[in-house]
């Protein structure tokens, strides 16, 4: 994985894009990923740890009435997640994670279920919105590690697809 996330930045480098990252059930991990690259200050802007339900309001900007209708483990709340942090940080890219890392399910939704999304800059367009939702498995650790490594490659391969050389 170190391979990737060096790749990842270079990447980022090679583009003069820079990332920041909303973390629920990850607590930091995905930015903290980031920053253990040598050079990562060139690309990581920051992160909003949004752990608590009140402060994926407060912080990152999400709807309060949809969190209460909807909850935290949800597409929608996701991509607010992601265009939250991306604004509050001034990034070129905004990554956001939510789920539920176990062991016990959280408002009806089971250990393992997690939303990542992210917004970023279209040439021409308006922002593209990438979401996937990720069915996990594993214990808490393993499950809050798969989400940082699934996000983080999946975003690799979003900016530099194969064959993109």
């Amino acid at each position: 994985m170190t391979d990737t996330v060096e790749r990842l930045v270079a990447e980022l480098k090679s583009r003069e894009m820079t990332v920041a990252t909303c973390e629920s059930l990850t607590a930091g991990l995905v930015a903290a990923r980031i920053a253990d690259v040598p050079g990562s200050s060139a690309v990581l802007r920051g992160g909003l740890i949004t752990y608590a339900t009140d402060l994926k309001a407060s912080l990152a900007g999400v709807d309060e009435h949809w969190l209460e209708e909807h909850g935290v483990v949800d597409e929608t709340t996701a991509v607010a997640m992601a265009s939250g942090a991306r604004h509050r940080c001034g990034a070129s890219i905004g990554l956001s994670c939510t789920g539920v890392a176990g062991p016990d399910p959280q408002d009806g939704v089971e250990p393992g279920t997690v939303w990542v999304a992210m917004v970023m800059p279209r040439q021409g367009l308006d922002d593209a919105v990438y979401t996937r939702r990720l069915r996990l498995g594993g214990d808490r650790a393993q499950v809050r590690r798969q989400t940082v490594d699934a996000l983080l490659t999946w975003l690799l391969d979003t900016l530099a697809p194969v064959g993109d050389d």
